[in-house]
């Protein structure tokens, strides 16, 4: 018989608009068989509560309201019967025009390290549109169907778009379209962002606070936004269409089979609410412009399966990775947050090992410790050759050698690896150098630029790993 473990997991999703938080159960078991290493994975996720969905507490147009948004967590913590300890992994991710905020950062690391002992910080509008088309279905639906699909999430501030085919990212593109960019009190406008100004200027057409909000501007607006969506989509962007681009352009490769609308503003999309509810933004506008607009309509439409609550979702149940079980971590170290990630290539070969390995960890302090003031990073190894005992021997001592370049020698060596080699790496370690921590875990794929964070160790053996970014778009 299988023994299984459970692990909670929180996923807060802190909007433009709205912030939302769910938790799941997840449900490890080791899938290898009693005669094989240990493989733990995650067989079962079960969502065991959905909060409300709440208006973003602000503090003015520059600052987030932190302790009214803590106090939003810790109520729905009490009502869904949970205590922050409880909570064994999971995502805060910050979104949209709330990324922009000046205590942005310190708000959400703050936020992490209340709501969770394991619960982590993460931002970024690339990353945010992956999750979102993980909460969608697009990502599980291109794995099904082998179509190649493109998730739309479109909230207050930012429409994140993700392709995915056959499970595989292909790209992505994040752009100033989103329903609070025009906001509206009663029947006037009451507020204009700065990228819908420069659109205006660039569309010759002039819209001010204070103007009706049946204005033919807001349809002009709403639809060189959807224009602007399509040429994206077409990978077919003119200088004109930069003005709502946050970021790169659309760096996919493939042409797009089926799109998915996720988001606030797909609710009213498919719930087709436009004359139910009254929004104070353009969200209604701006749904009835994708729907009318008929180049959108040469894609096929793929309902999602959830729609608002689409990041939340991915943040709280697909941000979670889970390590080999044979690996070598010290528990007094666990868990470890916001390490930068510097992949070293071996090229499948221990050829001048010795230099490429020095070559690595010092490019690796000059990027993430410049200042020498003992900043720690995870250092991610590649393309490693089939090794022997001896080969193992050799890589732990340059490994050690490179390390001592370190300014604090009281950090732990972080050592990632996408092959099963962690445990005999690790210990070799350790036995070299044994006043020195090591963490050295494996069955992980990350990529430079990355930022990792390392859980508890739990009672299978393996330790939660969450892959994520950091970049605060302004």
């Amino acid at each position: 018989m299988q023994r299984k473990e459970h692990i909670l997991s929180a996923g807060i999703d802190i909007g433009t608009s709205t912030t939302k938080l769910i938790l799941s159960r997840f449900t490890l078991v080791n899938t290898a068989g009693s005669t094989h290493v240990p493989r733990i994975e995650i067989t079962e996720k079960e969502i065991l509560y959905k909060s409300s969905i709440y208006r973003t507490p602000l503090r003015g147009e520059t600052l987030i309201d932190m302790e009214s948004v803590l106090a939003l967590v810790e109520q729905e913590y009490k009502k869904a019967g949970v205590r922050p300890q409880d909570i064994q992994t999971g995502a805060i991710i910050i979104t949209g025009e709330t990324a922009t905020k000046e205590n942005a950062e310190e708000m959400l690391h703050h936020l992490s390290d209340q709501a969770g002992e394991f619960l982590v910080a993460t931002a970024g509008p690339d990353l945010e549109g992956i999750i979102a088309a993980k909460g969608s279905g697009a990502y599980q639906r291109s794995k099904d169907t082998g179509k190649t699909i493109a998730n739309i999430d479109i909230g207050g501030g930012t429409a994140n778009i993700a392709v995915f085919q056959r499970g595989q990212l292909q790209g992505t593109c994040t752009l100033h379209i989103g329903g609070r960019l025009i906001e509206f009190n009663k029947d006037k406008v009451k507020n204009i962002s700065p990228p819908v100004r420069e659109l205006l200027k660039q569309l010759g057409v002039a819209l001010s606070v204070g103007d009706p909000r049946d204005s033919d501007c807001i349809r002009l607006v709403t639809q060189a936004m959807s224009r602007i969506l399509v040429h994206v989509l077409q990978r077919n962007v003119t200088a004109e269409d930069e003005v709502l681009l946050l970021g790169h352009l659309p760096d996919w490769d493939v042409p797009i089979d089926q799109i998915m609308f996720s988001g606030g503003v797909s609710e009213c999309i498919y719930a087709q609410e436009f004359s139910s509810i009254n929004y104070p933004d353009i969200g209604v506008y701006l749904a009835k412009a994708l729907q009318d607009n008929p180049e959108l309509k040469s894609w096929e439409w793929i309902p999602p399966a959830e729609t608002v609550r689409a990041t939340v979702l991915g943040a709280g149940t697909q941000t979670t990775h889970i390590s080999g079980a044979t690996i070598q971590v010290d528990p007094a170290r666990l868990p470890l947050k916001n390490l930068p990630v510097y992949q070293l290539r071996l090229n499948g070969t221990l050829n001048d090992g010795a230099q490429k390995v020095r070559d690595a960890v010092q490019q690796a302090i000059q990027v993430y410790d410049p200042g020498l003031e003992g900043r720690n990073f995870a250092l991610y190894i590649t393309e490693i050759p089939s090794l022997r005992f001896k080969d193992v021997h050799h890589l732990g001592k340059w490994l050690l050698d490179a390390y001592r370049l370190q300014p604090n020698s009281d950090d732990p060596i972080v050592i990632v690896l996408a092959d099963d080699v962690a445990k005999v790496l690790g210990q070799t370690l350790q036995t070299l150098q044994p006043e020195r921590d090591v963490i050295c875990i494996d069955q992980i794929l990350v990529e430079q630029g990355d930022y990792l964070d390392i859980g508890n160790k739990l009672k299978s053996e393996v330790v939660p790993v969450v892959i994520k970014t950091l970049a605060f778009h302004s």
